[in-house]
């Protein structure tokens, strides 16, 4: 039954495709041993084991993905007593490489990060002794080394000698040959099946001391093998024959030595094995763009943008796009009645339901919205295509009930039954009752459920409330005749049988001889539930309007919000500075009050000195009475008056010390002017100079605590009292004058920090807190160096340190964007930020 199920399914399309990514015979035998798992633990287990594999293959360079090699068979009988063979030699090495590469990659990774797999590897070693004592006996290119152990080298050298030797007498014989002319002058020495031969004239080939071992196809030539030779290669035979012996003894000790190794060796190959499974399920999962679905609680199934992975890969071929499915399953409505059009997507729709449940609890990521949530079934059940059978004596309608026979056999709350064309196939009236019956039947079990078909008082039955069916209607263009595939729950469905043959171009006599014989009933029907599927789009189309507008408000209410805050910010700074200006006013009269009285202690009560000084504190306080206006009167008389005995005290220093009192008070005139100039805030455009550097440039963007500067092409970040602003006159100076310029150019610490940036941030394992600094700072990184976008990894988990930090990103100046990226390269565990 699964293997039928399957195929109904098309699961077994699913189940080769990853076979054909093993790598290995284990892996390929794990994924035909795997079985529909019913355990809810079990498949959750599965399910994370191949997401954490998907995330390794979409973001981790140091992970191998190549040298999975198939150990068990020939360490097993290692166990026993055999011995081990130069090519399983050579595959126990890659196995090890491999084994140690993947080990170091989970032993280094941030704990945390892939759990499951981490757990995978616990407990698992690659034996260092192994890996030398390989190493000592086999060269890079899988060949026994001769330095293996000294009898081979011994037997190697001679061998290699004795092959000079035999080279060189060879062309000596030859040459005697071809002086004798026994062979061509043009002749040389021929090898055949591993011996040297000289090529003699057939017709002088007894008067050659030789034996005969070939001869051309012509005859003219006879291939001889010089007497003398034939001890010589006798000899480099025996060695041949030691190196094997002494080969085959270095391979038996070693299979002694790696004995003990044997049950550690085949823990780490079954692990390889796992890797290998676990991989072509990731690789198939990243080919569907597949994710990780939720482990539904309360038993709703709630598929959102679903594809059926096997229908989008053929419609890909073609350059077509596939339409997502959702479809919502709760305990109160748990059967859809799915009605509609043919080929208006009906049975994709099942199907769809069907092979993504099957795959969910076989263990693998299903192209669906991540946060889709599919439940745990004990058993799915099938009534798909026609399974009629001469053999059997099974006709269409009579397969339809041997499949409804075995569904009520077992259905219960934990069965998904999903049945195709619901009645067909008999007279409609009994086929329709029957069907109904059973449809009430498994209502009543709680089965859940996809079923599509045409019948009315099918559709009538989920119409009611107090059924556990709900109707589903598959959306057709009644202007274009044409199918939308797009799937409207609540409302079933017309066939559009009359406007179709009208499409197809039947006779219009005909198409109306056909809604008479239908009856006013039928086609009154199928014209109201074409109205209220119009209606509903209507509605659909009007509530997407009135969304798109309350998006709309809501972004002007947070604008008048944040307006709102600004004023009362503004409100509360000028509240501060009149009570800053208040204190100060306090401050200034309590010190004209005390200048008051020493002027009078210090004059002695002198009369006309205290009334000078009673009308200035009278003064004063008649400005601060009188309001703002009349105390900047008072302050600029004061000013006024300071600045006249200013100017009488430099012409009485003017008489005392000639022009060069003049030229320092200009001086001091002119460096007061300038450190105004300079004190003034720094606005965008305008010119200054690094003080730390000496290096001028243009500001591009100033906030309270530190200014941007564009110099060169370079754009560095410095705090304000780094900075001090200069003239056109000065920037141009140091701009035609390069070689007068500062040694030091460029800001080596951007300089530094744009050699260590790269555009993506890994925080996976981290605490919020501390993510959070991490990411600021980064983000501070970037937007100095101008990097047009950054990719975060931040994991899915709760999902809580994706919240806080696209919450922070949001607030942060310069961020233009800041989302999840596609599922296919991380979904929701991954945020891009781009930059204004």
């Amino acid at each position: 039954m699964s293997g039928r199920l399957e195929a109904k399914l098309g699961f077994d399309k699913v189940r080769e495709s990853i076979q054909a990514r093993c790598s290995t015979d284990y892996a390929a035998a794990r994924v035909a041993g795997e079985d529909f798992s019913t355990d809810g633990a079990e498949i959750h287990r599965r399910q994370l084991l191949t997401d954490e594999m998907r995330l390794i293959l979409m973001f981790e360079e140091n992970f191998p993905t190549s040298g999975y090699i198939d150990a068990i068979p020939f360490l097993e009988p290692i166990g026993g007593n055999a011995s081990i063979d130069l090519l399983s030699l050579g595959k126990l090495r890659t196995l090890l490489e491999t084994l140690r590469k993947a080990l170091h990659f989970f032993h280094t990774v941030k704990e945390g990060i892939y759990p499951n797999l981490q757990h995978l590897a616990a407990g698992i070693s690659a034996p260092a002794e192994v890996i030398s004592r390989i190493d000592g006996i086999l060269d890079r290119h899988g060949e026994i080394k001769d330095t293996a152990t000294d009898e081979l080298y011994r037997i190697r050298r001679s061998i290699k000698d004795k092959e000079i030797n035999v080279s060189k007498r060879m062309n000596v014989l030859l040459r005697q040959a071809q002086q004798e002319g026994l062979a061509d002058a043009d002749a040389s020495v021929v090898i055949r099946d591993g011996k040297m031969l000289i090529p003699v004239a057939s017709a002088k080939k007894r008067a050659f001391q030789g034996f005969v071992y070939d001869e051309s196809a012509t005859g003219k030539t006879t291939f001889m093998e010089p007497a003398e030779i034939v001890a010589l290669q006798n000899e480099i035979s025996e060695l041949y024959f030691a190196q094997n012996r002494e080969i085959a003894r270095i391979l038996y000790e070693f299979a002694e030595f790696l004995r003990p190794f044997v049950p550690e060796l085949i823990q780490g190959a079954t692990f390889v094995g796992e890797l290998d499974f676990n991989m072509a399920k990731a690789q198939v999962a990243l080919d569907y763009i597949a994710g990780m679905p939720v482990l539904s609680e309360d038993g709703s199934l709630h598929l959102r943008k679903a594809r059926h992975p096997l229908l989008e890969k053929s419609l890909r071929k073609e350059k077509k796009s596939i339409v997502p499915l959702t479809v919502s399953l709760t305990p109160h409505k748990r059967i859809l009645l799915i009605s509609g059009p043919n080929a208006g997507g009906k049975s994709v729709c099942l199907k769809t339901v069907g092979l993504l449940q099957y795959m969910f609890q076989w263990g693998m990521p299903v192209p669906t919205s991540e946060v889709s949530e599919l439940p745990v079934f004990d058993r799915i059940m099938v009534s798909i295509g026609d399974d009629q059978s001469l053999e059997n004596d099974l006709s269409t309608y009579s397969s339809f009930l041997s499949d409804m026979k075995e569904m009520l056999r077992v259905a219960d709350g934990r069965t998904l039954v999903l049945i195709d064309e619901f009645g067909s196939g008999t007279e409609p009236a009994a086929g329709g009752a029957i069907a109904e019956a059973i449809l009430h039947e498994l209502d009543g079990r709680g089965a859940y459920g996809v079923i599509t078909t045409h019948y009315t008082n099918l559709k009538l039955y989920a119409a009611n409330e107090e059924s556990g069916v709900v109707n589903g209607a598959m959306q057709f263009d009644a202007a274009t005749v044409a199918p939308l595939f797009v799937l409207e729950t609540g409302l079933p469905g017309s066939s559009f049988a009359l406007e179709l043959a009208r499409k197809r171009g039947l006779p219009e006599a005909l198409v109306h001889d056909a809604e008479q014989r239908a009856g006013e009933q039928y086609v009154g029907i199928e014209r109201n539930l074409r109205k209220i599927a119009r209606s509903r789009r209507q509605l659909d189309e009007k509530l997407t309007r009135v969304k798109a507008a309350d998006k709309t408000l809501e972004g002007l209410t947070d604008k008048y919000e944040k307006e709102l805050e600004e004023v009362k910010e503004l409100r509360r700074k000028i509240i501060d500075e009149a009570k800053e200006e208040a204190e100060r006013i306090i401050r200034s009269a309590n010190k004209q009050v005390e200048a008051t009285i020493r002027t009078i202690r210090e004059s002695q009560a002198d009369k006309s000195e205290t009334q000078q000084a009673r009308a200035e504190l009278q003064g004063f306080l008649g400005a601060l009475a009188e309001g703002r206006g009349r105390r900047d009167a008072y302050i600029d008389k004061k000013l006024k008056t300071v600045q006249e005995r200013k100017e009488r005290e430099i012409a009485r220093k003017k008489r005392r010390g000639g022009e060069s009192l003049q030229q320092q008070e200009q001086k001091e005139a002119e460096e007061r002017q300038r450190a105004a100039f300079r004190s003034a805030p720094l606005k965008v455009g305008e010119k200054v100079r690094i003080k730390d550097t000496g290096m001028v440039g243009e500001v591009s963007k100033v906030s309270t605590k530190a200014v941007s500067v564009i110099v060169g092409n370079v754009v560095t970040k410095q705090p304000l009292d780094r900075v001090e602003r200069i003239t056109a006159a000065e920037y141009k100076a140091v701009a035609k004058a390069p070689s007068e310029r500062p040694r030091q150019v460029y800001d080596t610490g951007i300089a530094e920090r744009k050699a260590r940036f790269t555009t993506e941030l890994d925080v996976r394992g981290e605490r919020v807190a501390d993510a959070l600094e991490i990411v600021m700072r980064y983000i501070d990184d970037a937007i100095m160096l101008g990097v047009p976008s950054v990719r975060i990894l931040h994991g899915k988990g709760t999902g809580a340190l994706r919240e806080e930090i696209q919450k922070y990103l949001r607030t942060v100046p310069g961020v233009k964007t800041a989302a999840d990226e596609h599922i296919q390269y991380g979904g929701s565990g991954v945020t891009v930020v781009s930059f204004d």
